[in-house]
């Protein structure tokens, strides 16, 4: 006779799951707007678009991971501030084609159920919620034993977000001329850690708890600082300025994000010296040894969004963005591409 046996048994904990979803509805139910219908528990979110704010929507949606980053949370067994991270790679990828989010859902994938680490991880997806306006609607936790192990686990978000059609930004309108305002990041954000890891942990053997010339917290703690939501001041900038473009410096960094809203007749120019890079992305280049080009085109070197402006509108928008908390500066300009030259040229 065989041993009898169940889904728990197997490694599935249903009760625990519950246990997640039920400690966390109160922290959902911070980020509840007006247009959310329902709550946690069905088999989808319901979300009500109101038209009447709303006159030709145009939904943008926009789905990402926190990729290798998870492997610095685990390092350390800090997983409060991953879930932020889950939200600003979404939220920010849709505000730069002008468009408020909406509503964002999670997936959380794992070879075990951790109840504490669960909410950790919901408590950075609310605070990431919370600062980009957005109501978490809904997600989905996936305990998968024999996939991932027992403290391993995986991130997906999902966002959609609202623009007027005749709102939508797309780069179209940028001319010669036009101005670059860069956004200081916080750091690396979500990109880029499989080099940082390489250069770090398997080249130099550091451990998370190492301290570093030039950096105030370890290596670890640096590392996971979360990705910055430009939500609030970008969509404030909207308001009152004409904002040609935006670009959100992800995977890619300036050399293949900057070309996604650059017309073909026009080249950025971006002017080194302009802004200050912060002590990681130097310590990461020498250790590793990497050149210019390829840090420009791995990790976003201190600048988070980009966003092109009238020439004459570059004092005002640099003096707002300072008063709604955000350190900027114009790091570059649009000029005339021959059809021979780069999208992206450094100066």
């Amino acid at each position: 006779m065989t041993e009898e046996v169940s889904y728990k048994s197997s490694g599935v904990d249903i009760d625990k799951a519950n246990t997640l979803i039920e400690r966390i509805k109160p922290l959902v139910k911070l980020t509840a707007r007006k247009e959310v219908a329902g709550g946690l528990g069905g088999f989808g979110g319901l979300f009500h678009l109101d038209l009447k704010k709303n006159k030709d929507p145009m939904l943008v949606a926009s789905t990402d991971g926190v990729g290798t980053k998870l492997k610095i949370a685990q390092l350390m067994d800090k997983h409060d501030t991953v879930g932020i991270d889950l939200v600003a790679m979404s939220v920010n990828d849709i505000v730069v084609q002008g468009a408020e989010p909406l509503f964002f859902l999670d997936y959380i994938a794992t070879g075990k159920i951790s109840v504490d680490v669960g909410i950790q991880i919901l408590e950075g997806v609310v605070k990431g919620c919370l600062d980009a306006g957005c109501a978490l609607l809904g997600g989905e936790t996936a305990e998968m034993p024999g996939f991932y192990d027992d403290n391993e686990y995986d991130l997906a978000g999902f966002c959609v977000g609202v623009v007027e059609a005749d709102k939508l930004i797309d780069g179209s309108i940028i001319r010669v001329g036009d101005k670059i305002i860069g956004l200081a990041s916080s750091g690396l954000h979500s990109n880029g850690f499989s080099l940082a890891r390489k250069v770090l942990f398997e080249m130099h053997h550091m451990s998370g708890h190492e301290r570093l010339d030039d950096l105030a917290d370890p290596i670890g703690l640096e590392l996971l600082k979360p990705t910055r939501i430009y939500v609030k001041p970008i969509l404030n900038l909207l308001k009152h300025f004409t904002i040609k473009g935006i670009v959100h410096i992800t995977g890619g960094g300036f050399i293949d994000n900057i070309p996604r809203i650059v017309p073909g007749p026009c080249k950025a120019v971006i002017e080194k010296g302009t802004w200050t890079i912060p002590p990681i992305f130097p310590i990461i280049q020498a250790l590793g040894k990497i050149d210019d080009l390829e840090m420009m085109r791995v990790f976003n070197m201190g600048i988070g969004m980009m966003i092109v402006v009238p020439e004459k509108d570059v004092s005002e928008i640099l003096d707002r963005l300072g008063k709604l908390g955000e350190k900027a500066s114009c790091i570059g300009r649009i000029e005339k591409r021959d059809h021979t030259e780069p999208l992206v040229s450094f100066v």
